[in-house]
């Protein structure tokens, strides 16, 4: 019995020498937390996508705290959030123009009332992993003949948190209206063919094929072919031809339309139009 009444009171004893030291380490090492940062992160949605590069919003609020991030990084907060924070933190932020994600494919895997290909086409029955990381590992760079069209088997549309992109007829379309652009579909794009653009009235190549023309037609016959017209009418010489594929100088466009009324494939499209084609 006495046994016992010792073993217990050495416990006892121990217990309280470890909490008197646990007090007065906390005590010691206490770090007092800026009270700014529950309001920064209630500035932000929640979403913990990632797309500020951080790992999720409290992440990023804390960077922010700390002047190791830039306001206005949330794409999914998007302005709002921005000004929010910048209140918060007493300084004057820029307005932040929303982006959304676009898929650089305009290829349908279909076929007309004729029964001919149109758009990406393949290179026979697909029968593996329907996953597109799966699938760009199978021999010729996966199962459509264009090694820069979109897979789609919807590792993106699985990777969206907003329902905001979904395969229709084979190729990954965004619905500009639900994106908020936190680029998690980009993340899981093993082709890398999807990109953020400036919502509004934009113009985009809605293509990431560098095949030569001749090669790019064999594998879609509604890809970019580097013809230049696009580049020949643009008035403020805003497109290049950069290894068969017409590029964008966003500095210079002044969104006048005339090259998507010119692209003999209707892959040059305003951003407003999302995935669709006219």
């Amino acid at each position: 019995m006495n046994e016992i009444l010792i073993a217990l009171a050495i416990l006892g004893g121990m217990g309280l020498i470890f909490g008197l030291v646990l007090a007065i380490a906390s005590k010691v090492f206490y770090v007092e937390e800026d009270e700014r940062l529950a309001p920064l992160t209630e500035c932000l949605p929640g979403a913990n996508c990632g797309g500020c590069g951080y790992a999720g919003c409290g992440g990023y609020a804390e960077a922010v705290l700390k002047g190791e991030a830039e306001i206005g990084k949330c794409a999914s907060g998007g302005d709002e959030a921005a000004q929010k924070m910048a209140e918060i933190m007493g300084v004057k932020a820029e307005k932040v123009a929303r982006r959304v994600a676009m898929v650089r494919c305009s290829g349908y895997k279909r076929t007309d009332e004729d029964g001919k290909p149109v758009g990406l086409m393949m290179k026979g029955d697909y029968e593996g992993l329907h996953d597109c990381l799966a699938a760009s590992k199978v021999a010729g760079r996966g199962p459509t003949i264009c090694k820069y069209g979109c897979l789609g088997f919807g590792n993106c549309t699985r990777a969206c948190k907003y329902d905001a992109i979904h395969v229709v007829d084979g190729v990954a379309r965004v619905d500009f209206d639900k994106c908020v652009g936190c680029m998690s579909c980009a993340a899981a794009c093993p082709r890398g063919i999807i990109t953020s653009v400036e919502y509004g009235e934009h113009i985009v190549i809605s293509c990431s094929s560098h095949a030569k023309g001749a090669v790019t037609t064999r594998g879609c016959t509604i890809g970019c072919i580097g013809c230049g017209l696009c580049k020949k009418i643009c008035p403020k010489d805003a497109i290049t031809i950069d290894r068969n594929l017409a590029v964008i100088d966003y500095s210079k466009c002044d969104s006048c339309g005339l090259c998507v009324n010119v692209c003999p494939k209707k892959m040059i499209r305003k951003a407003t139009q999302g995935g669709s084609r006219d």
